[in-house]
Formats: structure tokens, C-alpha cells, sequence
């Protein structure tokens, strides 16, 4: 029963080598990390409009009624 966790081959040489043969940066090198890349700017930007959007609306205030 335990036998198919301790008896596993080592991928780990393997998965070095091809990490280590790349030449692109390290954070584009593992599965999936464009689209987890571009998630993490899409949101970080939606966010960032919706700050400077929201400090724009408090500093400039409401026009004085009269």
C-alpha cells in the first residue's frame, strides 16, 4: 500500500536540466505561468485604475451647491 509513494522514480534531475537549459526568464519557465502572469497584471492593473479612479474622486470633491 505504501509502496506507490515510497517507490516513485526521481524526476527531479530531469526537471532541473530543462529548467536549467531554458533561456527564458525564470518566472515564464513553469507550466501555465503566462496565464498566471497575465492574471496577476490584469487584476493588479484593474485595481490600481480603480485606486488612482477613487483618490481622484476624493481629492477633487463634490461641486458646491448654491
Amino acid at each position: 500500500m505504501i509502496d506507490a509513494v515510497v517507490h516513485r522514480p526521481n524526476y527531479v534531475p530531469e526537471r532541473q536540466r530543462a529548467y536549467q537549459a531554458s533561456h527564458s526568464p525564470i518566472y515564464y519557465r513553469p507550466p501555465r505561468s503566462r496565464l498566471y502572469l497575465g492574471a496577476y497584471f490584469t487584476l493588479f492593473g484593474v485595481g490600481m485604475c480603480g485606486t488612482v479612479y477613487g483618490v481622484y474622486q476624493l481629492t477633487m470633491g463634490k461641486p458646491a451647491r448654491e
